[in-house]
């Protein structure tokens, strides 16, 4: 059997540069940002505001802090919808491709992201600013914009992995639930002077003995790679598997099963980063200190 041919996704040869690679990214950018609008139109023009935002829910008002982090909290539990459609996508039709003795090759994912922030830009504060009661003044829809085009560079990475190694993102993905306590847990130290309902010592219990749990589940899976004879992911692209989890995935599973049937919300803020700069400072340098030293130790030891 021949060799498979390396082919896009519509069975032609594209070589990085030319201007078919753009074309191709205008076809995948568009049905995204519509995808992304649609959502923003839903949840700021369609929907009870009442019951997405928690408009009343314990004293909550459109504009207080918890509220109005919701509004942007909103691009991130979209992006994460789009990282489960996009990178499902792209692997069925990575599947598709080998099927027929071909090479799917998704376009980069910064250019399909390159021509997602006109649309976005230019929509999502048009849709927020102008649509049902209240609307949200510049600085939330500039916020809800900027939440979005981070939260979507994020959602368009595996796109390429999906389609061409899979494998290789599945382990990947299991690599980077290792990160996601020190992401997220580690902010329980802020807990006893925010709310009060645990205390110091329980706080930092929880802190430190769910870090360490991500750091033994790394090393598992360090394990399982050794035995396995799997490629070592490098830092960074640890790091991004481990932001997907604690900040799109986790964000739309909260979004999806962990509110009622009736009242799909979107949550605050508050469950996902820490008041306090410097407590949300500690935990992403926590996380990059994982990231980077467990891949020089299984690069040394490999």
């Amino acid at each position: 059997m021949s060799e498979p041919q390396h082919r896009g996704c519509q069975g032609k040869a594209w070589h990085t540069g030319e201007p078919r690679e753009w074309l191709s990214a205008l076809c995948h950018a568009l049905p995204i940002s519509l995808f992304v609008l649609g959502l923003f139109y839903y949840w700021f023009a369609i929907a009870d505001r009442y019951a997405v935002f928690l408009y009343g829910h314990l004293g909550a008002t459109p504009f207080d802090r918890v509220t109005s982090s919701r509004y942007w909290m909103a691009g991130l539990v979209a992006s994460g919808a789009l990282l489960v459609i996009y990178t499902a996508v792209n692997w069925l039709l990575g599947r598709l491709a080998i099927l027929r003795h071909q090479t799917c090759r998704p376009p980069a994912w910064w250019r399909v992201w390159l021509v997602c922030v006109a649309p976005l830009t230019v929509g999502i504060p048009l849709i927020t600013t102008t649509c049902n009661w209240p609307t949200l003044p510049p600085s939330l829809a500039l916020a809800c914009t900027v939440a979005t085009l981070l939260g979507l560079a994020l959602a368009m990475w595996p796109g390429s992995l999906a389609a061409l190694h899979p494998e290789e993102l599945t382990w990947l993905a299991f690599d980077g639930v290792g990160l996601v306590p020190s992401l997220l847990l580690l902010l329980a130290i802020e807990v006893p002077r925010t709310s009060g309902i645990i205390s110091v010592g329980t706080a930092w219990s929880i802190a430190i003995g769910s870090t360490i749990g991500g750091l033994i589940w790394l090393l598992i899976m360090t394990g399982l790679r050794r035995w396995r004879r799997k490629p070592v992911p490098s830092a960074g692209t640890l790091l991004v598997a481990g932001l997907c989890w604690g900040y799109l995935l986790l964000p739309l599973a909260h979004h999806l099963l962990a509110t009622p049937p009736g009242y799909r919300y979107i949550t605050a803020a508050s469950n996902f980063s820490a008041f306090n700069v410097g407590i949300q400072l500690l935990a992403w340098s926590v996380t990059v200190a994982l990231a980077i030293g467990i891949t020089h130790w299984r690069r040394r030891f490999r």
